[in-house]
């Protein structure tokens, strides 16, 4: 198996993380550190959960539970991406290409779920 940095569940979610990080900083003030700390940390807890597990996929519980841990920050980013649309922090577009790209990680996680055995 190659580096983690390898998958593309890493390079999505990572690049995800990023993105959400830029449009956060257009948040409101007072939201800095209510929103937009929230969906900044799910979305780089995804990431980072997608980096632990691949270090621990020899192991097939651990590999399973650290996956579980990506998909479930995955769908917290998604909802908090609702929130920032409904309040009008996030643009139809951005929105819908972020929520895109929430969609595309969790497929890849489940598919990962589905078939840890190939990921030793």
């Amino acid at each position: 198996m190659g580096k983690c940095e390898d998958l593309e569940v890493y390079k999505i979610s990572f690049e995800t993380a990023c993105l959400i990080h830029e449009h956060s900083k257009s948040f409101p003030r007072f939201e800095q550190y209510l929103l937009a700390d929230q969906i900044r940390r799910s979305s780089r807890s995804t990431c980072s959960n997608v980096v632990e597990a691949y270090r621990k996929r020899r192991y097939p519980k651990h590999f399973l539970s650290k996956l579980s841990d990506a998909d479930g920050e995955n769908a917290e980013t998604s909802l908090w991406l609702d929130f920032a649309k409904r309040f009008g922090y996030l643009d139809e577009k951005v929105h819908r290409e972020l929520k895109e790209k929430c969609q595309s990680i969790g497929k890849l996680l489940n598919y990962m779920m589905r078939n840890h055995e190939k990921f030793k």
